[in-house]
């Protein structure tokens, strides 16, 4: 087996030495691929401090309408007349909408923030590397 392995690789070195294709330097193969995998593990850390970011905010609403809720809950007092109940039913909707729109956007803000840091430490990468190959390319011209 190993004999048959030997000559496959001996025959892809012929077939190489024939084409006068280039040798390839291992080692820088090797540190290109090491940078591509830094990049991804920059961007998948990024991805994950904005998916705690958005954890964290999402416990912040959680707990503003827990308080919200409470706070509506103590004041209420039945009876009285059907437009003070309705006054502040009012109020206490159109606080809920206000806060759910503006949690909404910080929701969405987080979410492009995280997301845009991620494809901005790949698209670098990949400027990067684009150098890297021209640079050796030149160099060998």
């Amino acid at each position: 087996m190993a004999d048959a392995q030997q000559n496959f690789t001996d025959m892809f070195k012929k077939l190489g030495e024939q084409f006068k294709v280039p040798a390839f330097d291992m080692t820088k193969i090797m540190e290109h691929h090491q940078k591509n995998m830094e990049a991804m593990t920059r961007s998948w850390q990024a991805m994950a401090g904005g998916a705690n970011d958005i954890a964290k905010k999402q416990r912040e609403i959680f707990e503003a309408t827990i308080k919200d809720v409470t706070e509506m809950a103590q004041s209420y007092k039945p009876g009285g007349s059907p437009q003070d109940v309705m006054t502040k039913q009012a109020e206490f909707a159109k606080k809920a909408m206000e806060a759910a729109i503006s949690n909404t956007r910080d929701i969405a803000e987080l979410v492009q923030k995280s997301s845009t840091e991620a494809f901005k430490i790949v698209q670098e990468r990949m400027k990067e590397s684009y150098d890297e190959i021209r640079t050796s390319v030149e160099k060998k011209s």
